[in-house]
C-alpha cells in the first residue's frame, strides 16, 4: 500500500464546516475515515462546491440510480481504482446491482445478459474512457435510449468519475475500512 501523497485533513486542516461534513459522510459510508472526503476537504469552498456538483450528478441526476451506479462501477474497474469500486459497489447493492451484473460489468457492453439500452450505456463508458470521445455510431445506439438531457448527464457523469479516479490515484488516496458485504 502506497503512502498517501497529501495526508488526510482533520478539523485544523478541514475548518468547521468540511470536518462536519467528513464526519456525516463518513458515517453513511459505514468507516471512520472516508479518506476520500477528508483529504479533499482540505481545499475548504472547493471541497463544498465539488460535492454540489458531484450530488448533481449522482444521486441527484435524471439517470436512473441504477444506471448511475452501473457508470460509476465500470469507469471504477477501467481505471483500476479500487477506492471507487468499494463505495459504489455498495451504493450499486441498495440500487439493485446484483452480484450477476457486477460480474458482466467485468466483461463489460460485450457480456451476455445485457438489454440494448444498458449494453450502448456501457460501450459509451468504455469509449469515453478509453477514447475521450464517442464516435457516430456509439452515439445514435446511446440515443435511442436516451432523451438530450440525459446524453449530457452520461457524459458528465462518466467524465466526473473518471476525473475522480485519477485524483484518488495521483493523491494516493487509500481505501476505506469498510464492513464487509453481505451475499
Amino acid at each position: 500500500m502506497s503512502t498517501p501523497r497529501i495526508a488526510p485533513g482533520r478539523l485544523s486542516e478541514l475548518g468547521p464546516i468540511n470536518w462536519l461534513v467528513w464526519q456525516a459522510l463518513s458515517r453513511a459510508a459505514h468507516t471512520r475515515d472516508a479518506q476520500l472526503f477528508s483529504t479533499l476537504g482540505r481545499t475548504r469552498g472547493l471541497f463544498r462546491g465539488w460535492l454540489h456538483y458531484s450530488g448533481k450528478l449522482m444521486p441527484g441526476g435524471r439517470l436512473p440510480r441504477h444506471e448511475a451506479e452501473l457508470v460509476i462501477l465500470r469507469v471504477a474497474q477501467l481505471r483500476d481504482c479500487d477506492y471507487e469500486y468499494d463505495h459504489h459497489l455498495r451504493l450499486g447493492r441498495r440500487a439493485g446491482v446484483t452480484a450477476e451484473i457486477v460480474e458482466r460489468l467485468r466483461t463489460g457492453p460485450s457480456a451476455e445478459g445485457w438489454s440494448a439500452k444498458h449494453r450502448a450505456l456501457l460501450a459509451a463508458v468504455d469509449q469515453l474512457v478509453t477514447e475521450r470521445d464517442l464516435d457516430d455510431a456509439t452515439w445514435q445506439a446511446l440515443a435511442a435510449h436516451y432523451g438530450e438531457r440525459e446524453l449530457i448527464e452520461i457524459v458528465l457523469l462518466v467524465n466526473q468519475y473518471d476525473g475522480l479516479a485519477a485524483t484518488i490515484t495521483a493523491l494516493r488516496i487509500r481505501r476505506d475500512t469498510l464492513p464487509a458485504l453481505k451475499n
